[in-house]
């Protein structure tokens, strides 16, 4: 590897770790990182991960879900579960989705996947908006999961665990591909949308074009 090569890796460690190194050099022993996956789609729960690493840890390839194959995800999602202090998953599933709205959905699964990990929790580092009613200190990061290593790795987790999710329901429901496309509205799912309706695994309380 060339001395600019490991230049630019050295940088981009540094820049993900900056905000889990602020609190750490603050004395803060448990800092949690947390991301949702799932607010989008038409079917399926939103589900959110909480991570905490031991001060210092870092693991090459964690990015923001997005960015990242499928295949890749897989591999990093044992890696992180493997190297993490603790990992929290909260589930909310359409029923409650459908009832209290995707926002609020969203945030008790936040919470929950926080109180997975247990009290001893000192500081969250989440991605997007401040989680209402959390206990815990928090620092709400606009576009967290691309410039915190923590709220990188729930990314992955919580992506990894719902798409999991969702081939379990595509073998109950082959009709929607669920599988291929996870519940997002592509044109093929609208289109199973209206030859068979809804399954019940479809959130009621959102609409689009053509459905």
């Amino acid at each position: 590897m060339s001395a600019d090569i490991r230049s630019e890796c050295t940088e981009y460690t540094d820049f993900m770790l900056t905000y889990e190194r602020e609190l750490w050099d603050a004395g803060f022993q448990t800092v949690a990182g947390v991301d949702e996956a799932g607010r989008g789609p038409l079917a399926g729960p939103v589900v959110a991960a909480a991570v905490v690493f031991q001060s210092g840890a870092w693991i090459d390839g964690v990015d923001d879900s997005k960015k990242l194959s499928a295949k890749l995800r897989e591999v990093l999602f044992d890696v992180i579960r493997q190297t993490a202090v603790a990992v929290g998953i909260g589930i909310v599933g359409r029923e409650t989705i459908d009832q209290i709205n995707i926002l609020q959905a969203t945030y008790q699964a936040m919470r929950e996947a926080v109180a997975q990990i247990g009290p001893t929790v000192e500081h969250i580092l989440v991605d997007g908006r401040a989680i209402p009613d959390c206990p815990v200190p928090q620092t709400a990061i606009i576009r967290g999961d691309q410039t915190s290593f923590s709220i990188a790795a729930a990314s992955i987790i919580a992506k990894v665990t719902r798409d999991c999710i969702m081939i379990h329901l595509d073998r109950q429901y082959p009709q929607y591909g669920f599988a291929r496309h996870k519940g997002y509205p592509t044109k093929a799912h609208v289109e199973a949308l209206r030859v068979y309706g809804p399954c019940d695994a479809h959130r009621r309380s959102f609409r689009v074009k053509g459905w």
